[in-house]
């Protein structure tokens, strides 16, 4: 199975929201996942990130990929009970109504950040010229979904939503840290796909360096939250972050090597085609008359010398 995402920065995988959230799942369950970061996702099928692809099949969204996962024996929610299982669903129902829209807020439409760090990190990576359009086009899907899932009326306005944005999103975060407590996950010692979507959303707000970081120092003040991402970066990104740079080292010098094989190869056919053509007949006479026009030659150049 492959999964095709967004890269990673800040000390993450992916500093993509959903591509993170599958990431972490993938590690939990212990799919056997091969990663692909992309940056473009216009080399995902469906034109979108992240897609799992497995045989003729093409899976998007982290709900349906989690659920084609589960289907094939790779489930980490196996051990909850009813109860659990019941308060997973509430508790992603609840990220997605409250915590998503002022995390797209933050990274997608406050002018500050967008124009920073979102923007520029996007397009110094996408492939150009998708990178002149793309970040646009993510920022305006950002505040149109801001605005269709929170400006109801009377509420009209992106201004107007702000207020309301934070104000429910930082109870969101009150609620998650009262919820988690002193646990190291949210269901015991063992983590499900809830702390897959918690750990998605919360990462990239808690890691990356946002030049207006109201929303963001929120957060930090609730230490059991960033303890629980920092638990999860330790306990299964940190070997497979090492291993992917020791690969991609590895791949350098594998293709630095072929290069240099390439081109001693293209170096020694260079030289053995000029010996050929310096012992070709045509080459020869080539010489014989050359050398035997050079005198008259000198002695034209004399005589044009000392002419008056």
């Amino acid at each position: 199975m492959e999964l095709r995402c967004w890269g990673g920065d800040w000390g993450l995988p992916s500093i993509h929201p959903d591509c993170l959230a599958v990431l972490a799942y993938g590690k939990f369950s212990r799919a056997p996942l091969k990663v692909h970061y992309v940056n473009n996702p216009w080399k995902s099928p469906t034109g979108n990130l992240p897609v799992l692809i497995s045989e003729d099949t093409h899976v998007v969204k982290p709900d349906n990929i989690l659920n084609f996962l589960r289907k094939r024996k790779y489930n980490a929610d196996y051990d909850l009970t009813a109860k659990e299982g019941a308060d997973t669903l509430a508790f992603i129902a609840l990220l997605e109504e409250k915590l998503r829209p002022a995390l797209l807020h933050t990274f997608w439409v406050d002018v500050e950040n967008y124009c920073n760090l979102t923007r520029p990190w996007f397009a110094a990576r996408i492939p150009f010229p998708l990178n002149l359009y793309l970040p646009g086009q993510m920022s305006r899907s950002a505040l149109n979904h801001i605005v269709l899932t929170k400006g109801e009326p009377p509420i009209y306005s992106i201004k107007e939503v702000e207020g309301q944005l934070y104000r429910d999103a930082k109870e969101c975060l009150n609620l998650l840290s009262y919820r988690l407590g002193t646990s190291e996950y949210f269901f015991g010692k063992m983590p499900t796909s809830l702390d897959a979507f918690v750990f998605g959303l919360l990462a990239p707000l808690y890691k990356a360096k946002l030049p207006s970081a109201h929303f963001q120092n929120h957060l930090t003040q609730l230490q059991n939250l960033c303890h629980f991402c920092d638990n999860i970066l330790m306990q299964y990104f940190t070997q497979n972050s090492a291993d992917s740079s020791a690969s991609g080292y590895d791949m350098v010098d594998a293709n630095l090597q072929k290069l240099t094989q390439l081109v001693n190869k293209e170096s020694k056919l260079i030289e053995k085609m000029d010996d050929n053509l310096r012992n070709s007949p045509q080459h020869k006479s080539r010489g014989e008359v050359t050398s035997k026009m050079t005198p008259a030659s000198n002695d034209v150049g004399s005589s044009q010398l000392w002419s008056p």
